[in-house]
């Protein structure tokens, strides 16, 4: 038996194990807490997993009443488990219980059980650690299946059969594979073709549960890893076949193209070692999706994705819909990202006029760092003076925007002359005119045709107006 009384040293254990002997049951810390112990993994939101043989509500009443500010304790009686905040984290209670599953559901029938029926439900080996909270033998360890010895193996292992384990639960697949992903293990060999064989039961679980996971693997540092052990398994075509679909190399006439979609984990890979932005780095998943739909032959230019990112950005919308992501202003933030993910490169050439850069950040707005980051991210090949060379062009258009932006003010552009003042110059109600009025000054100041000044923008204004027939107040008799 192996002790390890210094994993629990944060001040909540002393009122759990106190509540947990007053009444008399058996209680224990379980799960993340004790993995990440173990692992040296410090996390800034520490939450706490107990198990009490018997009630777990009751335990955590009994805590909460202990503790110096009485936290209100939520109880979940669907699920037998209750919460309480304490020290800025979350204690979840739940009684130790055994679990049994139908073929078409993950919710599991649920009856009272021991701390080994509890062990048994648990989806990974290194889930499975206990640490045992009772005055008589705190802190010691439960590992019947040798979730320690895993850990150290850097492994991935269900404690049951892995085809029961997946199949009862298939969001445990994805799990896997984020635990892999953020923990750089292996999944174990059995396990892996447990989730190759029923990767078609992924069909059974919520979008929601599926994306939090996904949205997991994508915050690692590397996101590849997670994605290609999904492509491996075959669960990536039904979660994203868009990204699937861009893989394989086709040839005509001895003319090829990129695998789109290894390129595209290699763009997302770059992008993880700039930011921890999560939708930049969807952005970055989703830049060439309209590849797939667009890619066509001819003798005369070989291989094209004409209007591949305005394909891919209409593709964005239908595939968070889909997944029942959020459709606001992170979504709108990746179109627009795929939509620009080809025009910084455009404005490199020295004969390109002021008006494209001028174009480029007026469309980019608040976002223009944020596509630089994911173009330069771009930038997948291994012929180091190409490397070179691509990031010296992107040099090149860095300062081309920082010269115009300085002279003209582009970024988060509003026409000099606002829409009310067009109405009361010209005594309108609101019509289409006065949009017309307004997208012309736009445009005449993008195109440098005036500079973005109000004096020159009133007197295209009233140049406009006057095409129009729209006659100015001054000018009525009235």
């Amino acid at each position: 038996m192996k002790y390890y009384q210094e994993a629990l040293t944060h001040p909540i254990f002393n009122y759990i194990t106190q509540a947990a002997d007053e009444l008399g049951l058996e209680a224990f810390v379980i799960g993340g807490f004790v993995r990440d112990f173990f692992l040296n993994r410090k996390k800034s939101d520490l939450d706490i997993d107990v198990v009490a043989v018997g009630s777990g509500i009751e335990l955590a009443k009994k805590t909460a009443n202990l503790l110096p500010h009485q936290p209100k304790v939520q109880v979940f009686k669907n699920y037998g488990t209750a919460m309480l905040r304490a020290f800025d984290m979350e204690i979840e209670f739940v009684g130790a219980r055994k679990e049994s599953y139908t073929e078409n559901s993950r919710n599991p029938a649920v009856e009272r059980g021991s701390l080994e029926d509890d062990q048994n439900r648990r989806d990974f080996t290194i889930n499975a650690l206990a640490l045992q909270l009772n005055k008589n033998n705190f802190g010691l360890l439960l590992d019947p299946f040798n979730g320690l010895e895993d850990l150290q193996q850097k492994l991935i292992k269900t404690p049951l059969e892995p085809s029961i384990t997946y199949s009862d639960d298939p969001l445990r697949m994805m799990r896997a594979i984020r635990f892999a992903a953020q923990l750089n293990f292996k999944i174990e060999v059995d396990s892996l073709q447990a989730i190759t064989d029923h990767h078609e039961r992924i069909k059974i679980i919520s979008k929601e549960r599926l994306v939090s996971e996904f949205n997991k693997i994508m915050l690692t540092e590397r996101p590849s890893s997670g994605i290609k052990l999904m492509h491996t398994t075959k669960l990536l075509p039904f979660f994203l076949p868009e990204l699937s679909n861009l893989q394989g190399i086709d040839e005509v006439d001895g003319q090829t193209h990129k695998d789109n979609f290894w390129h595209t984990l290699e763009v997302v890979d770059n992008i993880a070692r700039e930011t921890n932005n999560l939708w930049l780095r969807w952005a970055a998943l989703l830049h060439d999706i309209g590849k797939a739909p667009t890619k066509k032959f001819t003798k005369r230019n070989g291989w094209t994705f004409h209007g591949h990112e305005f394909v891919g950005a209409k593709m964005v919308f239908q595939l968070f819909k889909r997944l029942k992501m959020p459709l606001n202003d992170k979504m709108k933030y990746v179109q627009k990202l795929v939509l620009l993910s080809s025009r910084p490169i455009a404005i490199v050439d020295e004969e390109v006029t002021d008006s494209a850069v001028r174009r480029l950040i007026f469309d980019a707005g608040d976002y223009l760092e944020d596509l630089m980051i994911l173009c330069e991210a771009d930038i997948t090949t291994k012929n180091p003076k190409r490397f070179k060379r691509y990031h010296n062009n992107f040099k090149k258009v860095r300062t081309k925007i920082k010269e115009v932006e300085e002279r003209d003010h582009v970024r988060n552009f509003q026409p000099p002359v606002s829409g009310s003042e067009i109405m009361e110059a010209f005594n309108l109600e609101p019509c289409k005119e006065i949009g017309i009025i307004k997208s012309s000054i736009k445009e005449a100041i993008l195109d440098g045709e005036i500079p973005n000044e109000y004096e020159a923008a009133k007197e295209l204004m009233i140049k406009k107006a006057e095409e129009l027939g729209l006659v100015k107040q001054e000018d009525t008799n009235v």
